[in-house]
């Protein structure tokens, strides 16, 4: 089950809308406020848009001010590989889904207990699935 998922550039072209390919392939960032899930409060899992991982538990979301769904912590530490981001003359570490590879968004290390740790993320690198009640 943690078979990489390898797809080529066109697949991915294919698989993602215009605006997913952009934040996931190509690494850009959405809007701050913008994104569906930045103040979304329910309860569940949310899965990387890209291949359907599970990555992050609702239970682990905070409201950050950023204006991007934040968690402090993955739902297993080895489902999101960091490298370090040196991009517009900031020094971060991006943080991307380890089976297929996509730019989920970075961690910093201002978060809450009990990790310190901020994993700030794109909405639309997600895609949410709501706990059965």
């Amino acid at each position: 089950m943690n078979e990489k998922l390898d797809l080529s550039e066109e697949e991915w072209k294919k698989k993602l809308d215009k605006d997913q390919y952009y934040v996931l392939r190509l690494k850009g960032t959405e809007p701050a406020f913008t994104g569906k899930y930045w103040n979304n409060h329910e309860t569940g899992m949310y899965h990387c848009a890209g291949c359907g991982t599970p990555l992050f538990d609702s239970k682990t979301k905070y409201d950050s001010g950023s204006g991007w769904p934040s968690f402090f912590a993955p739902i297993e530490k080895e489902k999101v590989i960091t490298k370090p981001d040196v991009s517009f003359g900031m020094v971060r570490t991006e943080i991307l889904c380890k089976k297929c590879g996509s730019h989920l968004g970075h961690v910093f290390e201002d978060g809450p207990n009990p990790t310190g740790l901020r994993y700030c993320v794109n909405s639309i690198s997600l895609d949410f699935k709501k706990e059965q009640e």
